[in-house]
C-alpha cells in the first residue's frame, strides 16, 4: 500500500506532463498546433504544423472583429505574430506595408508578403478588413482589439465559450507571477511576526489585537466594495465578471462572519492578555535553550514553495492533456483525455495530505529537540544539535506517524467541504427539511472533527518523541495523560494558541488584501478567484509554518510538564525535569483558576497502555 501511495502521484506527474501541454495556456497556439514563443515538433496531416515561432510570441485572430463560428464550420483561424498591430490597417497595402516595416506577417503563414495584395484567395488567408488596433494581453498572449465594440465580441466569444475549467487554468495562469509574489509577501510577514514574538512578547499582543481587528475590518469592507462595484460596473457580459462577481459575493459574507466571531473571541478573552505575555515569555526560554528551532521555519517554506510550484505545473499539464486531432484547411484541434483530466481532485488531496505532511514533519522536528531539552537535568548544558538529531529521527524512524498524522486533516476537511458543496448546489432541489437538516448536521461533525484532529496529532508527535512509539499508541497515552493532568494549564494553553492565531490572521489578511488589490487589474479577463484562493491558501500554510514554532514549543513543553508529573515526584530521588520558571507559572495559572488540587505531583497509578516516560535520557 505504501508502495502503491507513492507511485501514483509519481505516475499522475509524469503522465501529466507527458500528455499535457501546459505552455499551450502559457505562451498561446495558432490553429495549426504550433505553440507561440517556441520551436514545435509537427502534427501529422497539418502541413503548417511544426514551425520555428521562437520570435513570434503573440496571438492574432485573422478576424478579431467576428470569431463567431457557424456549427460545423471551423473555428477562427489564429496565427503567431511577432507584434501586434498596433495602428488600425483599412487595405492589403497597410497591412502589407505593415508586415514589410516590423516583420510581422499577419497573413496566414504560406503566403509570402508580396503576394498579399495578388493571390486570389486572399480573403481566406489574410485578416477580415478593417484590421482593428490591438494590443497584447498577459492572457494567452493574445492580441486583444481596443476599438470598444470588437473588444467586447472578442471578450465575449474567447471567454464565455471556454469551459469553467479553462476559464480557471486561465486565471491561474495570468495570475502566476502574483501568486508567487504573494507567497514571498506572506513568508516575509510570517517570519516579521515570529522574530516579534521572540523579541518583543509584551507591545506586540496589544498593537497585534489592534492590527488584525483593523485588518479584518478593512478586508471586509473592500470585499463588500469590489462587490458593490462589479454589480455596478458590468460594462460586458463576460462568464469571468460573472463568476468573479459570484466569488466575491461569497467572500464578503465569510469574512463577515469571520471577523464578528473573531472580534467576541478578543472581547471575551480580553482579560488574559498578561496570561498571554509570561505563556511567551516561557516558549521563548524554551527557545532560548535552542536558538536553531527560529530556523526551522525556513527550510519549511522552501520546500512548500517548491512543491506548490510542482503542483501548478502539474494541475496546469492535467487540464491540457490531449490528443491532436487535424480538421479542415490543416487546423488541429486538441481533444481532451476522457479521464487524465478529471484526475484533478485527486490531485488536490495531494495538494493538502503532503502540505500538512511538510508541517508535520516540522511539527515533529520542533517537538523532538524541545524534548530532547527539557528532559535535561543540567540545564546549562543542552544536548548536542537537537534539531537536526530530531530531523535524523524523524526521517530514519518515524516518517510513517508523520504521514498518519497529517493525513487525518484531509481525510475530515475535505469530505466537510465536498457536504458544504454539495448542499448549497442542491439547496434549491431538497424540499424536505430532514435532508437539509442531516447534510448540515455531517458538514458540522466533520468541522468539528478536523478541529480535534489537529491538537491530537500534535500530542502524538511529542509523545513520539518521548517514548518512540507508533502514531496510535502515542495519540491514545497523550490523550490519557492530558485528560488526567488538563486541570494544569489547558484552558491557558488553548488562549495562547488563540494568539497565534491571531498572527496567522493578520499575516492571511495583508496576503488577501495585496491579492485583491492586484487581481482587480484586467479583472475582466481572468477568473481571480481561483489564484487568490490558492494565494490565501497557500500564506495560510507559510503563517502556520513560521507561527506553528510556538505553538509546538508550547504543546510540547505542557505534555512534557504533565509526563514529569506523572513519572517524578519533585523528591531527591525522583527530581522534576521542569524549569522552575515553567512550574512557577503553572502555579499561577492554578491559583487564578481557583485551584489548589496538589494531584498532579503525586504519581497515579498505572493503567493499560504504554506509559509515558522520558527514555534514553
Amino acid at each position: 500500500m505504501q508502495c502503491l501511495g507513492a507511485e501514483s502521484p509519481m505516475f499522475i506527474t509524469g503522465y501529466s506532463v507527458a500528455a499535457g501541454a501546459a505552455e499551450r495556456l502559457l505562451f498561446g497556439y495558432d490553429s495549426f498546433g504550433n505553440v507561440c514563443g517556441k520551436k514545435n515538433s509537427p502534427v501529422e496531416g497539418a502541413p503548417l504544423s511544426g514551425q520555428d515561432m521562437t520570435l513570434k510570441k503573440h496571438v492574432f485572430f485573422l478576424s478579431s472583429c467576428h470569431l463567431e463560428a457557424e456549427p460545423g464550420q471551423p473555428g477562427p483561424t489564429a496565427l503567431c505574430v511577432s507584434r501586434c498591430p498596433d495602428e488600425k490597417l483599412d487595405t492589403l497595402e497597410e497591412v502589407q506595408l505593415f508586415a514589410n516595416r516590423s516583420g510581422s506577417l499577419l497573413c496566414v503563414y504560406s503566403l509570402s508578403s508580396i503576394n498579399y495584395t495578388q493571390n486570389p484567395s486572399v480573403d481566406s488567408l489574410c485578416p477580415r478588413l478593417p484590421v482593428p488596433p490591438s494590443k497584447p494581453f498577459p492572457l494567452l498572449n493574445r492580441c486583444a482589439p481596443q476599438t470598444p465594440e470588437c473588444y467586447s465580441r472578442f471578450a465575449s466569444v474567447l471567454l464565455n465559450d471556454a469551459d469553467p475549467l479553462h476559464r480557471t487554468l486561465s486565471g491561474v495562469m495570468s495570475g502566476r507571477d502574483t501568486v508567487f509574489g504573494l507567497c514571498v509577501l506572506a513568508s516575509a510577514l510570517s517570519l516579521a511576526v515570529l522574530l516579534a514574538f521572540r523579541l518583543i512578547p509584551r507591545l506586540l499582543l496589544r498593537t497585534l489585537i489592534a492590527l488584525v481587528i483593523l485588518g479584518s475590518l478593512f478586508v471586509c469592507g473592500v470585499l463588500w466594495w469590489l462587490y458593490y462595484d462589479y454589480t455596478n460596473d458590468l460594462s460586458v457580459a463576460l462568464d469571468t465578471e460573472r463568476d468573479n462577481m459570484t466569488w466575491l459575493l461569497g467572500f464578503a459574507v465569510v469574512s463577515t462572519v469571520f471577523t464578528a466571531v473573531l472580534l467576541l473571541l478578543i472581547f471575551v478573552l480580553r482579560r488574559r492578555m498578561e496570561l498571554a505575555v509570561e505563556l511567551l515569555r516561557v516558549a521563548n526560554t524554551a527557545i532560548g535553550r535552542c536558538p536553531a528551532l527560529l530556523l526551522q521555519p525556513l527550510w519549511t517554506v522552501a520546500v512548500l514553495l517548491f512543491f506548490w510550484a510542482l503542483w501548478v505545473a502539474v494541475l496546469l499539464s492535467l487540464g491540457t492533456a490531449g490528443a491532436a486531432r487535424v480538421t479542415g484547411a490543416g487546423h488541429v484541434e486538441y481533444t481532451p483525455l476522457s479521464g487524465i483530466r478529471y484526475l484533478w481532485g485527486y490531485h488536490l488531496v495531494g495538494l493538502v495530505w503532503t502540505s500538512e505532511f511538510i508541517l508535520a514533519c516540522q511539527r515533529m522536528t520542533v517537538a523532538g529537540a524541545v524534548v530532547a531539552c527539557y528532559f535535561t537535568r543540567n540545564g546549562n548544558d543542552p544536548p548536542d544539535r537537537p534539531v537536526l538529531s530530531s530531523l535524523a529521527t524523524l526521517f530514519c524512524y518515524h516518517p510513517g506517524t508523520a504521514a498518519k498524522g497529517s493525513l487525518l486533516i484531509p481525510a475530515a476537511s475535505i469530505p466537510g467541504a465536498a457536504v458544504l458543496c454539495m448542499s448549497h448546489a442542491l439547496r434549491g432541489q431538497w424540499s424536505s427539511a430532514w435532508s437539509r437538516c442531516v447534510c448540515r448536521c455531517c458538514s458540522s461533525c466533520l468541522r468539528c472533527l478536523d478541529r480535534c484532529l489537529g491538537p491530537v496529532s500534535q500530542h502524538a508527535y511529542t509523545a513520539t518523541a518521548i517514548n518512540g512509539t507508533d502514531f496510535c499508541t502515542s495519540a491514545k497515552d497523550a490523550c490519557r495523560l492530558l485528560a488526567k493532568k488538563s486541570h494544569h494549564f489547558t484552558s491557558v494553553n488553548r488562549f495562547g494558541d488563540f494568539i497565534i492565531f491571531l498572527g496567522k490572521v493578520l499575516v492571511v489578511c495583508c496576503t488577501v488584501f495585496a491579492g485583491l488589490m492586484a487581481f482587480n487589474y484586467h479583472r475582466e479577463l481572468q477568473v481571480w478567484a481561483a489564484p487568490l484562493l490558492l494565494a490565501a491558501f497557500f500564506a495560510t500554510s507559510v503563517a502556520r509554518s513560521a507561527l506553528s514554532v510556538f505553538a509546538t514549543v508550547l504543546d510540547a513543553l505542557f505534555l512534557c510538564f504533565a509526563v514529569d508529573l506523572e513519572t517524578n515526584d519533585g523528591s531527591s530521588d525522583k527530581p522534576y525535569f521542569m524549569d522552575p520558571e515553567l512550574l512557577s507559572f503553572v502555579k499561577r495559572i492554578e491559583k487564578l483558576n481557583g485551584s489548589r488540587s496538589r494531584r498532579g505531583r503525586r504519581c497515579a497509578g498505572h493503567e493499560e497502555g504504554t506509559e509515558l516516560r522520558p527514555v534514553g535520557r
